[in-house]
Order: structure tokens, then C-alpha cells, then sequence
């Protein structure tokens, strides 16, 4: 092998390892696995309790200035999924929240915009009656600066071209929910 060939490879390896290790978990949610009827939504004739899961995320690439969390079904019926959570402007510092953050302790300077149920913070699982079961993905963005300039009034589709925008680095849990 060549040796630019070697470098261009262990370039490679270094990089995928890097991001390999941005990771995210949670004490009330599980990749793969059923949410609780805590993290349902609480209207629309589901009678959750609408809390925001705890998230926890570790291995953020070096330059990161700030975090977003969102949170996405994309099995929702309206050909363009569903926003359930949309926060951004976290700190650098920050690498985790509690159950129940959304709304009552997020961290200072961060913004929770407006979800597809017309209002800011998270709101809960809520897919038909019957339905499969969906998917519910909670990812964490490391982000390359510190604050996105966007109105806490922005759309799901807005915040997401900026957030991939200013992507370091993502990763992502995705939980289940079904509502018999």
C-alpha cells in the first residue's frame, strides 16, 4: 500500500472513531424499546404524563460550543412526520437533563421552539389509536458555535437545515411508542 494510502486510511479510522464515541442514553428511555406512559402526551385523547425523558450524552467532538436536542417521530401520518422537541442554544457544558427538564429546568440561555403540536417544549408521544408502533428519535447535535439565531417560534424544518448546518457531530436514541 502506498503510503499516502495509509495516512488517507488511519485519517479515516481516527475520524469514525471520534464520532463513534459522541453517544447518548437515558435512564427512562431505551433504543429499540417501548417509551413509558410518562413520556406520552397529555391531550389529543392521550392521557400521558407529557414529561421529557432524562438524556445524558458523552464524547463530544473537540470544538464544540453548544448542544440541540431534538426529537422526531417519523412515522407520524402527515407525510412529513412529527416535531416533538426542538432545543437549542444548550451549553457546551451541559451533558445531560433531567426527567421533566423541558419547560421547568432547562439550562439557562437555551430555547425550546415550537413543536407540530403548535406550542415550545416537549410534548409526549401521541400516535393513533391502533397504529404500529412508531418511532421516537432523540438525538443530540454537537454543534460548532454557540448560539442559532432563531426565533423560539421556528419551525421544525428551519431549526433542522441549521442544525445540520452547524453539525459537528449527532447521535441519536430511538425509543418505540403504541397506543393499542
Amino acid at each position: 500500500m502506498k503510503p499516502i494510502l495509509i495516512l488517507l486510511s488511519a485519517a479515516t479510522l481516527w475520524s469514525q472513531s471520534a464520532l463513534a464515541e459522541f453517544r447518548v442514553q437515558s435512564s427512562d428511555i431505551s433504543n429499540g424499546t417501548p417509551m413509558p406512559k410518562a413520556q406520552e402526551f397529555n391531550g389529543f385523547g392521550c392521557e400521558g404524563g407529557n414529561l421529557s425523558p432524562q438524556l445524558s450524552w458523552s464524547g463530544a467532538p473537540e470544538g464544540t460550543k453548544s448542544f440541540a436536542i431534538t426529537a422526531y417521530d417519523p412515522d407520524a401520518p402527515t407525510g412529513s412526520g412529527w416535531w416533538h422537541w426542538l432545543a437549542f442554544n444548550i451549553p457546551a457544558d451541559v451533558t445531560s437533563l433531567k426527567t421533566g427538564a423541558s419547560g421547568n429546568t432547562m439550562p439557562e440561555g437555551s430555547t425550546e421552539s415550537r413543536t407540530d403540536y403548535g406550542v415550545p417544549g416537549f410534548g409526549g408521544a401521541c400516535p393513533p389509536k391502533g397504529d404500529k408502533a412508531h418511532r421516537y428519535q432523540f438525538t443530540v447535535f454537537a454543534l460548532n458555535t454557540d448560539k442559532l439565531d432563531l426565533a423560539p417560534d421556528s419551525s421544525g424544518a428551519l431549526i433542522g437545515y441549521y442544525l445540520n448546518g452547524h453539525a459537528l457531530a449527532k447521535t441519536t436514541l430511538e425509543a418505540l411508542y403504541q397506543r393499542p
